[in-house]
């Protein structure tokens, strides 16, 4: 029932952040270098993480309200409006600056990196006082550093792979198939990208950005932590993983080697994308990929 109100929900606020966004023009621009497929996609509107957010945060303090809520899942849910919040910032100043033409374009990020850390080092000491535990931890202090970097690391990794029609809702929905029925969060971030998939799939009318990818990373992050199950994370988010150590590589690679390419292009989707591969072939690749990694996670904590 609250999967289905939080994609209702969230496929209406979508689709009215579409109709708004063309009205006023926040459309996205598209990277000249990148796939010449993608250049069709210049003005489309992006952001659209603001709304399925918002379904996601009114449906839950619903709950809160109407039910008791533990302090778990209240936790993992403010770690996610806050790393949402950041990329919300990101995301209105890339607005602002196509629209006024000027100003500043976006977070950098030596801004953004302090302010992941603020929010992942503030969830990790929750995490640990609510009672949350790393199998196999040699003490706390190890517990809060390792949950700091993989909320940090998830948000970004998460943020790496939103970059194909689809491709980010789609893998965040199989991820969480494995916590359903362990926390609420898990159906209504499921249900919130169910509604927003209505106007995101292939051809994309409405892109997500970086308020819903850094949401998404801190949610999942949170969810995969607070159930005790940080060991799977990186294998249930094989794909995100993927995404952000091609970034890394990438730029290693470039830099030792003077301006030499490791991939075509980076995050790797667009390298498979500029080896040939259509879009959608990528996308429904990376979920298979990611269904049969979570697949074993669901084995392997069985």
């Amino acid at each position: 029932m609250v999967l289905i109100a939080t994609a209702l929900l969230s496929w209406f606020l979508v689709g009215l952040f579409v109709r708004v966004s063309k009205a006023r023009g926040w459309g996205q621009p598209i990277r000249s270098d990148g796939p010449q497929s993608h250049l069709s996609k210049a003005g489309t509107p992006t952001a659209g993480g603001i709304a399925f957010v918002v379904a996601l945060s009114v449906v839950f303090a619903w709950i809160f309200v109407r039910y008791d809520v533990s302090d778990r899942d209240l936790t993992v849910m403010l770690t996610a409006l806050g790393m949402g919040f950041i990329g919300l910032v990101d995301d209105l100043l890339k607005i602002r600056s196509r629209m006024v033409g000027g100003g500043k374009k976006e977070l950098l990020a030596r801004e953004k990196f302090p302010l992941q850390f603020l929010v992942g080092g503030a969830f990790a000491y929750f995490a640990w006082r609510l009672g949350a535990q790393v199998p196999g931890s040699p003490g706390a202090w190890f517990d809060i550093g390792l949950w700091t970097l993989v909320m940090v690391g998830s948000v970004n990794a998460f943020n790496f792979t939103d970059g194909l029609d689809g491709l980010l809702a789609g893998v965040t929905i199989i991820v969480l198939l494995p916590l359903l029925g362990v926390t609420p969060l898990a159906s209504l971030m499921i249900g919130a990208l169910l509604g927003f998939m209505w106007f995101n799939h292939h051809p994309a009318r409405v892109f997500m950005g970086d308020m819903g990818s850094h949401a998404i990373g801190g949610l999942v992050a949170g969810a995969y932590v607070m159930n005790d199950w940080t060991w799977y994370l990186p294998i249930a988010a094989l794909i995100p993983v993927v995404a952000v150590l091609s970034v890394v590589l990438q730029v290693v690679y470039f830099r030792r080697t003077g301006g030499k390419r490791l991939f075509k292009m980076s995050p790797i989707h667009h390298h498979f994308e500029l080896s040939g591969w259509p879009e959608s072939k990528v996308t429904v690749r990376f979920w298979l990929v990611t269904a049969v990694a979570c697949g074993l996670v669901w084995t392997l904590a069985r």
